[in-house]
Parts: structure tokens; sequence; C-alpha cells
């Protein structure tokens, strides 16, 4: 259950992260983070790791995006 839970706070993480892969709107970047984070913490907490794995690529996108953009654009 938690598994889904996890995978279910990835999905809402990705549909913010995409967008925010466009310039100018790195900054939706900063408020997927936590979401995904807890989606990590989530997903640690379950049996399985594919919520937790999902949840890791989400963060990596996003913090790659970040560090791209010097942490705003």
């Amino acid at each position: 259950m938690l598994n889904i839970i996890s995978i279910l706070i990835g999905l809402l993480s990705l549909i913010i992260v995409i967008p925010a892969q466009i310039p100018f709107l790195g900054w939706a970047n900063w408020i997927a983070l936590p979401f995904v984070v807890a989606g990590v913490v989530i997903g640690q907490l379950s049996r399985s790791n594919s919520g937790r794995n999902f949840c890791l690529i989400v963060l990596l996108i996003a913090v790659v995006r970040l560090m791209l953009g010097g942490g705003l654009l």
C-alpha cells in the first residue's frame, strides 16, 4: 500500500516537474521537491523498491534542472 502511495506522489511530482523544464519555469521544481522527498520517504517504508526508485528518478531530474538553471531559472 505504501508503494502505491509513493508512486502516486511521484506521478504528482512528475506532473509538476515536466512543465518546469521550460525556461523561466524552473522555480516550479522548488514546489515539486517536498513532494518528491515525501514520496521517497514513504517508498522507503514499503516492502517494494519501485515507488522509491521512481521518486528518486523524478528527484534527479528536478535537481539537475535546478543546477543547470542556477537554482532559480
